[in-house]
This record gives C-alpha cells, structure tokens and sequence, in this order.
C-alpha cells in the first residue's frame, strides 16, 4: 500500500495560481511513477500529468499544456502540481496517483495502483 494525501486546493480566480501537493508514505516513493487525474462533476475521471519514477520523463494533457507543472521531490515523498493560469473549466476534484508499473506514457488510470481522496480545486470566472 502507498497512502496518498493530496492538499492545496482550493477557490480561486480565473488567471491565478495553485500548487497542489501530493504526500505519499512508504520507503518506495521514488520507485513508483505519479500522476494527476482530475474529474468534473458529471464527467469521467481524465489524465492530467504525470512523471516518471526519476522525474526525467514527465506528461500532460493537451488542455494543461504550457499552464500546469508536475514535479517531484523524492526525499520527501511529494509529488507537486503547479497550476498557472487557471481557467473556469480546470474546476474539478484532483487526485493523485502511483504506478509500481513500467509503462509508455502513464496517461490512463488503470496503469495507475493507489489513489488519494482529493482535493477541490474551483476556479471561478
């Protein structure tokens, strides 16, 4: 088992920023590839980022392009999301997810093993 704990969401304005955090327990952080998913009310759950075990190879959906970083630290065993530029249709509940797998891209969610609860981010117009 890796527990995942996502914090840092939030209400903000269109065109701010947020920084999501994802802490995971266990020695085999560094091990396991993170992503992001998020999922709309209503909607399926979609990728959003991920990165590999050593941060060299990171992803993202084409809609976070340019606006959203994920990054990684491993001796804390935390895996961040830097939002920039947030848009109204980036409103959503975010959650953090590992892989123990080895894998092409990391972008569907069945390639991922654990999830956290989440964490609401709004962003109002």
């Amino acid at each position: 088992q890796v527990p995942l704990v996502e914090s840092g969401g939030g209400l903000v304005q269109a065109g701010a920023s947020l920084r999501l955090s994802c802490a995971a327990s266990g020695r085999t952080f560094s091990t396991y590839a993170m992503g992001w998913f998020r999922q709309a009310p209503g909607k399926e759950r979609k990728f959003v980022a991920a990165i590999r075990w050593s941060g060299g190879s990171v992803y993202y959906a084409d809609s976070v392009k340019g606006r959203f970083t994920i990054s990684r630290d491993n001796a804390k065993n935390t895996v961040y999301l830097q939002m920039n530029s947030l848009k109204p249709e980036d409103t959503a509940v975010y959650y953090c997810a590992a892989s123990s797998a080895v894998r092409s891209s990391y972008v569907l969610a069945y390639e991922y093993d654990y999830w956290g609860q989440g964490t609401q981010v709004t962003v109002s117009s």
